[in-house]
């Protein structure tokens, strides 16, 4: 039997400037703060210590604030003590995440917005199915080089008509 599909909750990011993250996610993409920027020190608290059991011992200080989209999905953004940027933003050959996607209607006025938001475009718009549906996408980076995709539709929508055939 196979197990019931599972909501998604929430994704964590570390950006190089927190605030400056928040007022992206915020006023580019229309998330929306549940909780503001927030310093976590490494202590005896109850957040110090779940930091410490997810970080390890040294980590010190961050900052973190939550967001959420208008489905409720949670997007944390962290700033880390002596965070650095990746040699490569978008590892595809590494094992792990490397980029989640954002769904608007409007693909090409929120690309648009991104970039002007000091984003980069990383690929011309593509259509899923040309001519058929109006199914596009787009690889795009927040001004901090995190690389995250745009979809004019739903991920069902688009991939449940057989989207590379």
């Amino acid at each position: 039997m196979l197990p019931t599909p599972r909501t998604f909750s929430h994704i964590g990011l570390s950006v190089p400037d927190l605030d400056a993250a928040v007022k992206f996610y915020t006023e580019i993409l229309g998330f929306y703060t549940i909780m503001e920027p927030t310093e976590i020190v490494e202590d005896d608290s109850d957040i110090g210590q779940m930091c410490s059991d997810v970080f390890g011992v040294g980590w010190t200080r961050l900052r973190i604030a939550h967001l959420a989209t208008a489905d409720r999905i949670g997007f944390e953004l962290f700033e880390f003590d002596g965070n650095t940027a990746p040699q490569d933003n978008l590892p595809f050959r590494q094992h792990g995440t490397f980029h989640f996607a954002i769904q608007d209607p409007d693909l090409e006025g929120l690309l648009a917005r991104i970039v002007a938001a000091g984003g980069k475009q990383r690929m011309p718009v593509r259509e899923y199915f040309p001519d058929e549906k109006p199914y596009r996408m787009v690889y795009v980076e927040d001004p901090f080089g995190i690389v995250f995709e745009l979809y004019s539709h739903s991920y069902e929508l688009t991939y449940s008509a057989g989207a590379y055939t």
